[in-house]
């Protein structure tokens, strides 16, 4: 751990080293490439904070944002504007450093021309079972595919043809020719080029070939003058196809692959496939689902970007694939909400009390602190009157011995308010109890003279006169099982909780949030925090509670990966 009590960085360390002594003539730049073929999750989010942080971690770094957009059958521009979004919501910028991979087609076609005029690449016609095939196995080398020798004339007119859409998909592609007996399968003669006869959302039908990942990501890096190439583990075995790639642009600029351990968050769904089935099937209410893990649906939770931020630091990078638990990404909201939202007074469940020694025509005005962690915040005042709403798991009829709250013949206090005593229960034809008959004590107003009489419970309230409907939407975890724990070959999205989502109606909220603005963020007192949701409207809000109010991370003081 550093002295801010973030997890210790091994890529930084190296960045910076390679800063101090001149590598890369000094230069350090980053980039975050994703492919935006679905919206980004809390996975990227780490991806997003490493690559931004490193550039800003020595004078004059920069870090790219570049869309690897080499498949059309896949990418929108729909994905493109919301990636944009979500990496500037996160609280970085890219400033005039935006790239496309689609903006370099002409050159990495020239590039394996060049390839093929050097007999580094040749245009292969087996099929695709074929080609699995002759790749061979872990155990076992491949062969060389019949169609590795030809001639580089030959190569040259057919990958001409090719890009002039003279062949259907799948009947040529174009390979690297490295090693068919490699010990790594990535080297043994990776295709470069596949026809797809599919329009590009940004060049149209101007290619009808299009590059693979593993040839266009390292040479786009080569043309930006990357300096460090940031990745996930998945790709460790790719580094010597990257390093490769490199060798053979003929580039003076050698960019370095350095991987890290990806992010994964216990029970949540952090694959861009899966995330997509579930919004295809209805199964989550879209991509900005508040049980999903991505971004958007963290901001529409309450999530906010300091939190996403600190969470990351936090967590650090590893070459050690772990689980994190969901708990200790909640710490860090809750520690960032505990700071900057204003406290309120909400009742999701309501039961009424009336008070009957309470005049039927007057309400008073009950001063509320807003914020007591910050100064600034003020205060409100609240509506008190006759007739009040409180949680119905506030009161209990027979209560336990640890039960505190209350009870007939018991006394609370009213938060901002007066000691009251429950003196009558009245139940409805089933048995359960509709109203509370309470009286209070008028000299126990808070801040009275009597204010500090000793009570065992102070519970929250709202004037029923005066409080707001509201819709209030609880979130428990997505999934009942881990997506690792689920059995091969099984539909896993027989996992999703049926409980995830708990809408609840009729919930009464202090009238101040009558009108609120979506995506304001509150601690509903002794509740948790909640963040309007955009489906509010004038005079009927609907929260979606970010987080509870129990921490078990700082209970524990268990702030670690699993």
């Amino acid at each position: 751990m550093t002295e801010s009590g973030a997890a210790s960085n091994f890529i930084r360390e190296m960045v910076l080293a390679d800063h101090a002594t001149g590598k890369h003539g000094g230069r350090v730049v980053t980039r975050f490439p994703p492919e935006p073929n679905g919206h980004l999750h809390i996975g990227h989010a780490k991806a997003i904070c490493l690559n931004f942080g490193l550039a800003q971690s020595v004078p004059g770094g920069v870090c790219h944002l570049r869309f690897d957009d080499t498949n059309p059958t896949t990418e929108d521009p729909e994905y493109v504007k919301s990636i944009q979004d979500d990496v500037k919501w996160l609280g970085f910028d890219w400033h005039d450093k935006l790239f496309y991979a689609s903006d370099y087609f002409e050159r990495l076609y020239e590039v394996a021309l060049d390839l093929i005029r050097k007999r580094h690449a040749y245009v292969d016609s087996l099929t695709a079972d074929e080609m699995r095939t002759y790749r061979g196995t872990l155990t076992e080398p491949g062969k060389n595919s019949p169609y590795r020798d030809r001639s580089v004339d030959e190569n040259l007119d057919l990958f001409a043809k090719m890009r002039r859409g003279q062949f259907p998909d799948g009947t040529h592609v174009l390979r690297a020719r490295i090693d068919m007996g490699s010990p790594n399968l990535n080297l043994r003669d990776p295709v470069l080029y596949r026809i797809r006869h599919a329009a590009h959302y940004r060049t149209g039908s101007a290619w009808c070939i299009y590059p693979s990942y593993d040839y266009a990501h390292p040479l786009s890096d080569v043309i930006e003058g990357i300096t460090h190439s940031v990745c996930t583990l998945e790709f460790e075995d790719h580094r010597p196809l990257y390093d490769w790639m490199v060798a053979h642009a003929h580039t003076s600029r050698t960019p370095q692959q350095i991987e890290f351990a990806r992010l994964n968050v216990a029970h949540a769904v952090m694959s861009k496939r899966k995330l997509l089935e579930l919004v295809d099937r209805s199964l989550v209410a879209g991509w900005d689902d508040p049980r999903l893990p991505t971004i958007k649906g963290l901001r529409r939770r309450g999530y906010t970007p300091e939190a996403i931020r600190n969470f990351c630091e936090h967590i650090g990078v590893s070459k050690r694939d772990s689980v994190i638990e969901m708990q200790l990404l909640e710490h860090f909201i809750r520690e960032d909400l505990n700071k900057r939202s204003n406290r309120v007074m909400a009742v999701l469940r309501p039961l009424k009390i009336v008070i009957e020694n309470y005049p039927e025509d007057l309400t008073e005005e009950m001063e509320a602190v807003n914020n007591p962690e910050d100064p600034t915040a003020g205060a409100r005042t609240v509506p008190f009157s006759r007739t009040l709403y409180i949680e119905r798991d506030d009161f209990l009829e027979s209560p336990p011995k640890q039960f505190f709250r209350l009870a007939p013949d018991r006394e609370v206090r009213l938060r901002y308010g007066y000691i009251i005593k429950c003196v009558g229960v009245v139940k409805d034809s089933t048995g359960t109890v509709t109203e509370l008959r309470c009286t209070y004590d008028p000299e126990t107003r808070s801040g009275g003279p009597q204010a500090q009489r000793k009570v065992k419970a102070t519970i929250h309230w709202v004037s029923a006169a005066h409080a707001v409907e509201a819709e209030v939407r609880l979130y428990n975890p997505l999934l009942t099982a881990d997506l690792a724990a689920i059995p091969a070959g099984s539909d896993w999205t027989t996992y999703v909780n049926p409980q995830s989502l708990e809408r609840v109606h009729g919930c009464r909220v202090e009238p101040g949030l009558r009108d609120t603005v979506p995506g304001v963020r509150y601690q509903f007192e002794r509740i948790g925090y909640f963040c309007v949701d955009p489906d509010s409207i004038p005079g009927k809000p609907v929260f979606n509670r970010t987080v509870s109010l129990k921490d078990a991370c700082a209970k524990t003081g268990t702030l670690a990966a699993k």
